[in-house]
């Protein structure tokens, strides 16, 4: 059995995985989103959004689906998926994000420093950061384009598998939002890594 670690909660963690290394990412109390984002080990290519819908045709990923770079190449395939539900448009919540949408005043822990911190632990300058790939997190489009973040349909003990599709700098945070997060207070994520 792998040994799962803990993605402390409002934290982010960092790590490298080897081509074919598959990464497993557990909400182990429900309903908590994360951000994903990933890297070349050299930061020369970065994880897209844009790309990835280019090629996958779809808005909401799951097994059997790949994740793009921005030089159009594949980075990251979902193995296995028992959440059901990622998103991959709205962008890592910032300092800025908090004061803008929710009136709150100095600092507040987000994803862009904590995804941006443990980039630059691996050697990374992140900036401008990507959009990442939102674990669990629940977002509906209207018909009339709007967009809504119904809460999170992971219970205790789904998880995401993705496979390592080139060698990789990833970071992963746990999100430190309640709106995502169907109003809760943050709750720590785990992961797994797996080797072939």
């Amino acid at each position: 059995m792998p040994e799962q670690r803990q993605i402390p909660a409002a934290s982010g963690i960092g790590l490298r995985l080897r081509q074919g290394q598959r990464l497993r990412i557990i909400d182990n109390e429900g309903g908590q989103t994360g951000d994903l984002m990933a890297f070349a080990p050299d930061g020369s290519e970065r994880l897209s959004n844009g790309r990835t819908f280019d090629y996958g045709g779809k808005l909401f990923l799951s097994s059997g689906d790949v994740l793009w770079s921005d030089r159009s190449r594949p980075m990251l395939t979902i193995l296995d998926d028992d959440a059901g539900r990622h998103d991959f448009l709205y962008s890592a919540c910032s300092a800025e994000m908090y004061r803008i949408q929710y009136g709150a005043s100095g600092e507040h822990p987000n994803c862009t420093d904590n995804l941006s911190a443990a980039l630059r632990e691996l050697g990374i300058e992140p900036a401008p950061l990507p959009t990442p790939f939102n674990l669990f997190m629940h977002v509906d489009v209207g018909t009339d384009g709007a967009l809504s973040f119904p809460t999170p349909v992971a219970r205790p003990g789904r998880s995401i598998v993705f496979r390592a599709e080139m060698d990789l700098a990833i970071a992963v945070s746990a999100c430190p939002g309640a709106t995502c997060n169907g109003g809760a207070p943050p709750r720590p994520l785990a992961f797994e890594l797996i080797e072939d």
